[in-house]
Formats: C-alpha cells, structure tokens, sequence
C-alpha cells in the first residue's frame, strides 16, 4: 500500500471532525439572516435581525461591558504574564519548578471551579461583585495563556543579540526595551489578542463573579436564550464568532511570524 493511501482516511476522518465543529456555527450564521422568528424554518433573506441588535440599549450596554472588560483584563495580563515568563526563562531560583507548575494551574482547572473559588475569596474579604471583581477573574484567568505564547517565542529567541548589546554599554533594563521587547513583539501582542478573545468571551466565571449592573455579552445571550432561541440572538452569537475567530486568526499569524 502506498504512502498516499494511509492519508486518505486521515483526511476523512479530519473532514468530519472539522464538519462536526463548524457545521453548526455554519446553521446559525445562516439562520440569523432568516426573516422567520423560528430558527428552524427558512423563508427569505433579511439584515432585519442585525439592525434590531444595533438598536438594543441593553444588548449596546452590555457589549460595552464586555469590551470594557476585555481590554483592561487583556492589558494588565499582556504585562503581568509577559514579564513573569521573562523571569522564568531568564532567572534561576529555588522552587522555580513549582512555581511555574502553580501559574499553569488556571488551564487546567475547570472554569465552574475558578468561578466558585473567586467568588468565595471576594465574599471573604467582603469586596462587591462588579466589573472590577470580572476584570480580576479575567487576569488571573488569562496570565496562564499569555506565558505560554511569550515562552514560546522566548524560546526561539537569539540570547547573543542581548550579550552583544550589554557588551556594547547597554545596561540590563535598555538591553530589555531596545532589543528582547522588539523580538518577542510579534509573541506579545498575539498573547493580547487571546487574552482579549478570551476575556471577551467567557460565560462561566463571568457568571460567578459578575455583579448588578455588570452584564457581559455572554450573559446577556443566556439571559435571552433562556426567554427561547431567535434570529436576533444568532445575529449576536454570528457577530461573536466571526468577531473571536478573526481575532485568533491575527493572533495565529503574528505567532508564528519570525523578527
């Protein structure tokens, strides 16, 4: 049997995963155009449903939130977690291997637990649920995912280019704004796109540690899902996953570009 032969079932083995991950995706988006107010029937082409979004206050209110939200979790992480894998991979020091075990925790962890775990703490110390309390959730949630991105390009960085220019005058702190912060660039902001993807998108710890008048995107979804499904909400839920996709995508790309 030849080589291409054993590829064949891979292929369509690899064609039905990706059709069982994005055909429904596919549905929605398709439906969310439907002039129909039952998601199941198709009658004719409409941008009806996304004009009705534009004019929601609420659905506007809560798209605020969210954005809000995405971007001070995705800067205070961007920092956080780019310098904390710095210091990993540049220093050494007692109890580094745990340290760095207990950082990766968050990934591995699921979601309902992070939530109930964070809002026990702020119940504890007495701190009222709000967007303040969703931002810290977010950051502690997305530091993780940035170290793995910054690592990554950490690894593949030139060390000889930071020898050369302390040798050449430069002291530690010039040398880390002037020539490593240009190489891991590309790894940075791709690490700030998933943060903000992240971030943008949560529902389950979100829903633990959000307060009154703290409603993200995802929760104004469940809240309307639960009164029943309709293209208005597939309007909202297509915007958001083109919105997340294309954002992964660019985070993709700048990962793998090369300085």
């Amino acid at each position: 049997m030849k080589r291409g032969d054993y590829l064949k079932p891979l292929d369509w083995f690899t064609s039905a995963g990706y059709l069982f991950l994005y055909l429904p995706i596919c549905i929605l988006i398709a439906f969310s155009f439907n002039t129909s107010r039952f998601s199941v029937v198709w009658e004719r082409f409409t941008w009806e449903w996304y004009g009705r979004l534009i004019r929601d206050p609420l659905v506007l209110d809560a798209l605020k939130n969210s954005v809000i939200v995405a971007i001070v979790a995705m800067i205070l992480s961007t920092i956080i977690g780019t310098l904390t894998a710095y210091g990993l991979y540049r220093y050494r020091f007692r109890g580094k291997s745990v340290f760095d075990g207990i950082l990766f925790l968050p990934i591995v962890t699921p979601e309902i637990v992070v939530g109930i775990s964070l809002v026990i703490f702020f119940v504890m110390i007495k701190y009222n649920l709000g967007l303040t309390t969703i931002i810290i959730a977010h950051v502690a949630f997305d530091i993780p995912f940035v170290m793995l991105i910054v690592r990554a390009r950490l690894q593949g960085m030139d060390r000889t280019l930071e020898e050369a220019s302390m040798d050449l005058g430069a002291d530690e702190w010039t040398t880390f704004f002037k020539v490593t912060i240009p190489q891991l660039l590309p790894g940075i902001i791709a690490a700030a796109l998933l943060a903000f993807t992240l971030s943008f998108d949560d529902f389950v710890i979100t829903f633990f540690v959000a307060g009154v008048g703290a409603t993200t995107l995802p929760l104004k979804i469940y809240s309307m899902v639960r009164l029943g499904v309709s293209p208005k909400i597939n309007a909202l839920s297509a915007l958001i996953v083109l919105f997340s996709i294309s954002l992964i995508t660019v985070a993709d790309r700048l990962q793998r570009m090369r300085v």
